[in-house]
């Protein structure tokens, strides 16, 4: 009914209205997090399972929860309509209403370095999109693909619980943003192959298998986000989220997926050359924003 490369701009949109909620539910939980938990915390690390209960209660935590839903909607329905690695750079425009909404939160000044920093992301994620819109094809999602994504999942589960258990509960914000990160690029791939699979009326146990997988990614990745949460602002974990969550979710849709395999090599150079401004412009943000400077104790109202 609609051609290919209307679905596609229709799918792009989908993402950008889910990369703006996301933005929301980053602020709104981080301010929950850092108000009632990291002020009394001796040190970075783990929220007890008390304090996760806690968040439960309140407000300003489940109002961020609501916006999260609503990013997971849309970027699910994105990711019904369009290839894995058209839609998933686009989460880092999160990373730029996030930083613009809590500077203006916190009453901070933008510095110009902090604006060129966004027009990187903005150029490198737009022109990624671009490439890929025009490249990316759809494939099929076979038993062996399935398979070969959920058995790299369980070995790096494995590898983050052996990692943990040796840190002894010493883990620091940067540790919880990779982890999470990777976690959630594959709970972006598997969101892909279940999606798809249900789309070919593969009903069977891999499909199950790959559901449960995805589930259980979720909940360990947002556990890593509210301690991400409860080290620092919002700024730094959605920096973190949108350099290796789309990196994970891209390598696994060209590597695995092989949404890639009709791109010309001018279009695979394209692919890098966009992802490295992307990736500068992120790392930029968080060297250069003014908020992850600032010593300010003020928190707004819950």
């Amino acid at each position: 009914m609609f051609s290919p490369e209307i679905v596609r701009a229709f799918a792009i949109g989908l993402a950008v209205i889910g990369a703006i909620f996301l933005s929301l539910g980053a602020q709104f939980q981080n301010d929950a997090v850092t108000k009632h938990h990291a002020p009394i915390r001796p040190r970075p690390g783990s929220l007890s399972l008390r304090q996760i209960a806690d968040l439960l209660r309140r407000p300003r935590w489940l109002t961020g929860t609501s916006f999260l839903v609503l990013a997971i909607l849309f970027q699910l329905s994105a990711l019904a309509l369009a290839p894995l690695i058209v839609v998933q750079p686009i989460g880092a425009i999160a990373l730029i209403m996030t930083s613009l909404l809590n500077a203006r939160i916190y009453g901070v000044r933008l510095n110009p370095s902090t604006f060129l920093a966004i027009a990187l992301t903005t150029i490198g994620v737009g022109g990624f999109v671009a490439v890929a819109a025009s490249s990316a094809v759809a494939v099929e999602m076979s038993n062996g693909k399935l398979l070969q994504v959920v058995g790299i999942l369980f070995v790096l589960l494995l590898m983050f619980g052996l990692l943990f258990w040796r840190s002894k509960g010493k883990v620091g914000a940067l540790q919880y943003i990779f982890g999470a990160g990777v976690l959630y690029g594959f709970v972006a791939s598997l969101a892909k192959v279940v999606i798809q699979r249900i789309f070919q009326q593969d009903y069977d146990l891999l499909t199950l298998l790959a559901l449960i997988s995805l589930i259980g990614a979720t909940v360990l990745g947002g556990w890593f986000v509210q301690n991400a949460y409860a080290s620092g602002p919002p700024d730094l974990v959605i920096a973190g989220l949108t350099v290796i969550d789309p990196a994970v979710a891209v390598m696994i849709g060209i590597a695995i997926l092989g949404e890639a395999e009709a791109a010309s090599i001018g279009q695979v150079v394209s692919y890098g050359v966009a992802g490295i401004i992307a990736i500068t412009g992120v790392l930029a943000l968080n060297k250069f924003h003014p908020q992850l400077k600032k010593k300010d104790n003020s928190e707004p109202t819950d």
